[in-house]
């Protein structure tokens, strides 16, 4: 492989440097650097960091090649500056086995513009009755590290109590979504003054926090690794504010969606607005940035969602739950967290790509930009300003609540391993 030169780049948003890639790895980071024969990128002062990674995909493949499929998700991926993606278990069939989850991962490594690493469900089926073969799935090839039924909640507290037993064996972790399902029935949006003036079904906070306060303590009576997918309210941050308090092995994620929109995005019956959780207060928005600025929340994840348009564009209550946001997640952090001074680049690294990359175990991710480390990295041009124009997504899905909104920050290269997946904002 040939070498590059990134030149003038911001590493982690500090001093400008430059930064040389041989092979697949980082080969040195200082100032007036040269190499005969290199590839020169200049950065012209754009920030570099390491290469993304989502703990929280959905890349519909198998069963829902309609929406999304391994490859078209992972150039998702690559466009948005991530190099690592782990993808949830709710396909069809359920990755719920060792044979479901190494077809995801063969197909990950086909794809070839990011890793991929599968999820694998708790229970078979997610159907919430039975523990699915997690030691399988973890001793298989696609090793399978965090387990979660996405899309359903592990709503019976014995089945709960057992997969986080069963994950301590080896070192796992259980992403829970948080949604107890009696309190959810019928719901449509956040439960409030805006859902009773549109006589829409609420979705009560207490749903997501009631579950959350029950986890934590699971996972304290097992010393266990517990992870809680999507958090959207203030009081959830509380729990988790308070669990950590008491050395409860807890880690939670926030969506960026959750970090800029409201509840009051709903009033205009547009379906892109509607998601599991659903999109909360103001207060619950102001209450989740601080968190994650504080450490409180560890990450950002994207909870990618990719719908047929025929499952969005439809009335309200018929529309399908979630949204993509793989190429719009680094520019919405930029905005609601860079911009506000809540966090500087280097913490956007941590919440981004560090921690997450921790968290599921993805090794040669989430490294930092020194010499030796795997030459996984993306280039954001923080200056530039645009409209998000769904039609050049490079998702199959068009599900986006930003179309027309102008949002800061663009991915203009990303490099898995030293390989260029994204160059000048086009895929490779």
């Amino acid at each position: 492989m040939s070498k590059i030169l990134i030149r003038g780049a911001k590493v982690l948003g500090g001093e400008p440097q430059d930064v040389l890639i041989d092979g697949e790895l980082i080969a040195a980071v200082g100032t007036g650097l040269s190499a005969e024969g290199a590839e020169v990128i200049d950065a012209g002062g754009k920030v570099l960091l390491p290469g993304l990674v989502d703990l929280h995909t959905h890349l519909r493949e198998p069963g829902r090649e309609d929406s999304e499929t391994v490859l078209t998700g992972t150039r998702a991926a690559a466009s948005g500056g991530f190099t690592a993606v782990f993808a949830m278990a709710n396909t069809f069939p359920v990755a719920d086995t060792a044979g479901v989850v190494e077809q995801v991962w063969r197909l990950g490594k086909e794809s070839g513009y990011c890793d991929v690493r599968p999820i694998g469900a708790v229970t078979v089926g997610l159907e919430g009755k039975k523990l699915a073969e997690l030691g399988a799935m973890h001793d298989s090839a696609a090793e399978v590290s965090v387990f979660s039924d996405d899309g359903k909640c592990v709503d019976d507290a014995v089945i709960m109590r057992r997969a986080l037993e069963y994950v301590k064996a080896f070192g796992g972790v259980v992403a829970q979504h948080a949604q107890e399902p009696r309190l959810t029935e019928g719901a449509q949006m956040n439960e409030g003054v805006v859902s009773a003036e549109l006589g829409l079904g609420g979705w009560p906070a207490v749903a997501e926090e009631s579950i959350i306060a029950r986890d934590v303590l699971l996972a304290e009576h097992v010393g266990s690794r517990l992870h809680i997918c999507h958090l959207s309210t203030a009081g959830s941050v509380e729990i988790i504010r308070w669990a950590k308090s008491r050395g409860i092995d807890v880690t939670a994620e926030v969506c960026p969606h959750h970090l800029l929109l409201t509840e009051e995005m709903v009033r205009t019956y547009n379906p892109a607005y509607k998601v599991n959780p659903p999109l909360r207060t103001e207060r619950d928005v102001r209450a989740l940035r601080e968190a994650l600025a504080d450490g409180t929340i560890d990450i950002v994840a994207t909870d990618h969602a990719p719908h047929p348009h025929e499952d969005k564009d439809c009335e309200w209550a018929a529309a399908a739950m979630g949204m993509v946001g793989l190429e719009t997640a680094l520019s919405v952090v930029q905005e609601t967290m860079v911009e506000t001074g809540l966090l500087d680049w280097a913490a956007v690294a941590d919440r981004m790509s560090f921690t997450p990359a921790r968290i599921g175990g993805a090794t040669g991710h989430g490294r930092p930009v020194a010499a030796g480390e795997p030459a996984n990295l993306t280039l954001v041009d923080t200056a530039y300003r645009g409209q998000v124009d769904p039609a050049r997504f490079a998702s199959r899905s068009r599900n986006t609540p930003y179309e027309g909104r102008e949002l800061p920050g663009r991915v203009t290269h990303t490099w898995l391993r030293g390989k260029a997946t994204l160059m000048d904002g086009k895929l490779t």
